[in-house]
């Protein structure tokens, strides 16, 4: 610990040559860190839920329900996990400020052996509340961890491996989705009695995260910055000091602020409003809603039945491909290119399958076209939209103001997509197929407002992204700069902390 007059001498600093191979352990990191969401993932199980839910409440409690308060029960089980995420992106900093960004990971944890032991156990308690509940701890904890890791990751990683390392989140959340799928399959654990087991299984990877992540080093910002813990930073890193040094003096406190007081704050209004836009957009672009009609447009080609579980696989692989594309290139081509090709390309697609579902009846090739374009949407997301939103977000903001945009962020994220989920089924009935016009309009103005607001930021330190947004903050990029708090320098081998 250190107060406001102490100075300490550390002893025989010395920084080895550079090298890559921590960081390339935060390969396996994210792998443990999300729980999938097999519900949503693997469709064929809603039949089965919805038979448990309608003998539970026959046999159990001696009433039969109608078909329309069984939909709604299992519209809840869904959705309630986004409720649980949008509860716990709230949570975020205040954990993140009291814990650091591993002890947050590693304590959240116990969330997932809750919810997956209540939802493993269910169908042997016959207890439809028990996946309910389970669904919203789970929930819960995918909210605290889809903000907190981007962020670990943002400030662990060299800023010439930023962009990679942040964007592998991503692909691990398509493999989730895309083992989910391969494991729903009838083959495997697609039967009526695995469903409990498919939706516990999220204990197993969590196990592994919780065996391996007490090793991993904490994050070098929040020891330096907010704990002003030297020791700790130079044992466990080799990192950019200098610039930690010159973005904790262009701080007026090393308080993490709130979420209210960054809202207000004037410094960050257009980074404020930039993560709002691409979080929304990111949700609104009409993903989950392709996602969740997948199935009902493959039938429409023509393709059977039987074949369809397949080819819902086949859509999971090129989640995988396309988010390991865009993770490969961000390095090489940016945040912005990713943004809006991304972006657009989707708004695209959604515009063809509007055409496709008006005129396929009159030319049934246009059936295979919309397969396509289903094909488009997903990949065009997997590239840049569904990982880049969580990386800017870590590089827009200060040490400062972190938590609480990850805060904000997540929130608007889960918010929209428990928006677009409930939305949708209403949009489709009242405006059939011109609802895909809706996300193509959105998709295309989160394109634009990336080309002409948005700056890229590819090998910027977070300091000099700050000062990129100081002209349209209206503030002078002197104000962004040293106010004097923790200082380090080297001497013939020695540091000194000191605070002036």
């Amino acid at each position: 610990g250190t107060n406001n007059h102490a100075t300490f001498k550390v002893t025989q600093i010395t920084f080895l040559p550079h090298t890559d191979a921590r960081f390339e352990l935060f390969w396996l990191f994210p792998l443990y860190t999300y729980s999938c969401d097999t519900l949503n993932a693997a469709f064929v199980f809603h039949q089965y839920i919805k038979k448990f839910y309608n003998e539970t409440l026959i046999e159990d409690f001696g009433w039969t329900p109608d078909e329309n308060f069984i939909t709604v029960l299992y519209s809840l089980t869904v959705s309630i996990f986004a409720v649980g995420g949008m509860i716990g992106a709230l949570l975020v900093s205040r954990l993140v400020t009291r814990y650091g960004r591993k002890g947050t990971l590693v304590r959240a944890t116990v969330l997932v052996f809750i919810g997956g032991a209540l939802m493993g156990f269910s169908r042997a308690c016959r207890m439809p509340a028990m996946v309910i509940i389970g669904r919203f701890i789970t929930g819960v904890h995918s909210g605290i961890c889809l903000s907190v890791v981007p962020m670990y990751l943002g400030e662990v990683a060299p800023k010439s491996r930023r962009g990679f390392l942040s964007l592998i989140p991503s692909i691990h959340i398509c493999l989730g989705v895309f083992l989910a799928q391969v494991l729903g399959l009838s083959e495997l654990l697609g039967k009526e009695e695995y469903w409990p087991l498919l939706l516990s299984l999220v204990v197993f990877p969590t196990a592994i995260q919780l065996m391996l992540l007490p090793w991993f080093p904490e994050s070098p910002r929040y020891l330096l910055i907010e704990k002003g813990n030297i020791h700790a930073t130079i044992a466990g890193y080799k990192v950019e000091v200098e610039e930690m040094q010159e973005e904790q003096r262009s701080l007026s406190s090393i308080e993490s602020v709130s979420v209210w007081g960054l809202l207000i704050d004037r410094s960050v209004r257009w980074q404020v409003i930039t993560i709002t836009v691409v979080n929304i957009g990111m949700q609104l672009s009409g993903i989950d809603a392709i996602w969740f009609y997948t199935n009902e447009i493959f039938r429409d080609a023509g393709i059977p039945e039987s074949y369809i579980q397949y080819t819902t696989v086949g859509t999971g692989a090129i989640e995988v491909i396309s988010g390991m594309l865009g993770c490969f290139t961000i390095e090489r081509l940016g945040r912005r290119p990713l943004m809006i090709g991304g972006f657009f390309f989707m708004g695209l697609c959604c515009f063809g399958i509007t055409i496709t579902a008006l005129f396929q009846v009159q030319l049934p090739v246009l059936r295979y076209v919309s397969v396509a374009c289903v094909v488009g949407i997903i990949a065009g997301f997997c590239i840049g939209p569904a990982g880049v939103p969580f990386l800017i977000t870590a590089e827009l903001f200060k040490q400062s103001h972190r938590p609480a945009a990850y805060s904000v962020a997540g929130c608007l994220n889960w918010l929209s997509n428990f928006t677009i989920g409930f939305v949708f089924p209403f949009l489709e009935i009242s405006m059939g197929p011109y609802c895909y016009l809706i996300f193509c309009g959105i998709c295309l103005g989160v394109a634009l407002y990336t080309f002409f607001v948005i700056p890229e930021t590819r090998n910027k330190t977070f300091m000099e992204i700050s000062q990129m947004f100081a002209t349209n903050n209206n503030i002078d990029k002197e104000e962004l700069t040293s106010n004097g708090h923790l200082n380090l320098t080297t001497m013939n081998g020695y540091g000194t902390l000191g605070r002036h």
